[in-house]
């Protein structure tokens, strides 16, 4: 059985810093890619970044230079580290089995998430204020 279990989150001032972490279970966490994707009332879900098994990255944008994902295997950890948050990254912070699908719209990752909720964390918040 696969689980997805998040920790992290919270209230930070902008230009602060946040650190999320992931674990997963049930699965050969090794070999898999790991995401982070967020949700905004405004702008739904989208990737944020994601990394593979072979330590390549992706970085959304808006985001490149601020925040940086590691894995541990050992550990079977994803850490998503948010560094010089603005009040636009405060988000629903989802991490997610698998690579992120850049050419997904929003409805469609909404549609992924729903219909594989055991490969997706519980959401974790991060509010970022001016």
């Amino acid at each position: 059985e696969v689980h997805v279990v998040e920790s992290g989150g919270g209230l930070v001032q902008a230009g602060g810093s946040l650190n999320l972490s992931c674990t997963s279970s049930g699965v050969t966490f090794s070999t898999s890619a790991l995401s982070w994707a967020r949700q905004t009332l405004g702008k739904g879900l989208e990737w944020v970044t994601g990394i593979y098994s072979d330590g390549r990255t992706y970085y959304l944008d808006s985001v490149k230079g601020r925040f940086t994902i590691s894995r541990d295997n050992a550990k079977s950890t994803v850490y998503l580290q948010m560094n010089e948050l603005q009040p636009e990254d405060s988000a629903l912070y989802y991490c997610a089995l698998g690579p992120p699908i850049v050419s997904m719209s929003s409805a469609l990752i909404e549609s992924v998430r729903c219909n594989n909720l055991d490969a997706w964390g519980q959401g974790s918040l991060v509010t970022v204020s001016s």
